[in-house]
C-alpha cells in the first residue's frame, strides 16, 4: 500500500521524518515530496505549505503523480468546541470550507453547486484511530473541523464558525484536501492535535503549543499506518 502522510508546515512534518529515520526525497512543482517505508508500507510525505491552494495542489500530487492509495493528515487545529484543550487530539468526521460564500446567489455557507457543504472522512480508516487511541490509552475527540484561508485568532469569528457548521476545530487545509481526496476516491483521515483556542489569545498559544502538539499528532499518525494492513 502507498499512504500519504501530509502536513501544512514543515514543524509538523519534521518529527515524523525524524521517526522514519531513512528516506529519500526528490522535488516537484516547487515543493519537496519524500519518501520512505514504514509498517510494511511505501510512504510518500510533504508539507504543503499554509492554505487551501498549497494543499489542493500537494494533495493532488501525491495521488496523481506519485501513486497514493490513501491520505493521513497529520497536524494542528484551533479548538472551538469548549470540551476541546490545547494537545488534544481531534479526527474530522466531516470538513467544510468555511470562507466559501456565495451566499449572494442563496446558496448556503461553504456551499458550491454540484458540491456539498460537508464532505466525510473515511469511516474504516477513523475506526483505525479509535482503535490507535485506545491502545495508547489517549483520548480521541471526533467532529466537524472548519478550513478556511485565514488564521482565526477572533472570538467572534469563532463563534460564528461554531453556529453556522457547527464545528468542533478549525484549520486552514484540511477541507481542500477532502474535496481532493472525494473527487479522487482517495480513503482520508484528518488528523489534528489542538494548539490554540481560536481566539484573542490563539497567536500566543500557537507558537508556544505548536511543537509538542505537531509531536503527538505525528507520533499518532504514524501509529495508524502501523495498524492499517
Amino acid at each position: 500500500m502507498k499512504i500519504a502522510i501530509m502536513a501544512a508546515m514543515p514543524e509538523e512534518l519534521m518529527p515524523i521524518l525524524a521517526q522514519l529515520g531513512e528516506y529519500t526525497q526528490v522535488e516537484y512543482a516547487k515543493n519537496r515530496y519524500y519518501f520512505a517505508k514504514f509498517g510494511g508500507h511505501e510512504l510518500v510525505l510533504a508539507y504543503s505549505k499554509i492554505g487551501k491552494v498549497f494543499s489542493t495542489i500537494t494533495a493532488t500530487t501525491m495521488i496523481e503523480k506519485f501513486g497514493a492509495q490513501m491520505l493521513l493528515f497529520s497536524g494542528v487545529a484551533g479548538a472551538i468546541s469548549p470540551k476541546l484543550s490545547i494537545g488534544d487530539l481531534i479526527i474530522a468526521t466531516q470538513l467544510a470550507q468555511h470562507d466559501l460564500d456565495i451566499t449572494a446567489f442563496g446558496h448556503p455557507f461553504g456551499y458550491v453547486p454540484e458540491g456539498s457543504v460537508m464532505i466525510p472522512s473515511d469511516a474504516k480508516l477513523n475506526a483505525i484511530a479509535r482503535d490507535v487511541a485506545i491502545q495508547k490509552g489517549l483520548k480521541l475527540h471526533e467532529g466537524i473541523i472548519a478550513t478556511g484561508d485565514q488564521f482565526v485568532a477572533n472570538a467572534q469569528r469563532k463563534n460564528w464558525i461554531a453556529d453556522t457548521f457547527q464545528a468542533d476545530a478549525l484549520e486552514m487545509e484540511g477541507g481542500s484536501v477532502a474535496v481532493v481526496c472525494n473527487a479522487l476516491s482517495i480513503p482520508f483521515c484528518i488528523l489534528r492535535a489542538i494548539s490554540d483556542s481560536a481566539d484573542g489569545s490563539a497567536d500566543v498559544d500557537f507558537d508556544t503549543f505548536l511543537a509538542s502538539s505537531a509531536q503527538e499528532s505525528a507520533q499518532f499518525v504514524l501509529a495508524m499506518v502501523d495498524a492499517i494492513a
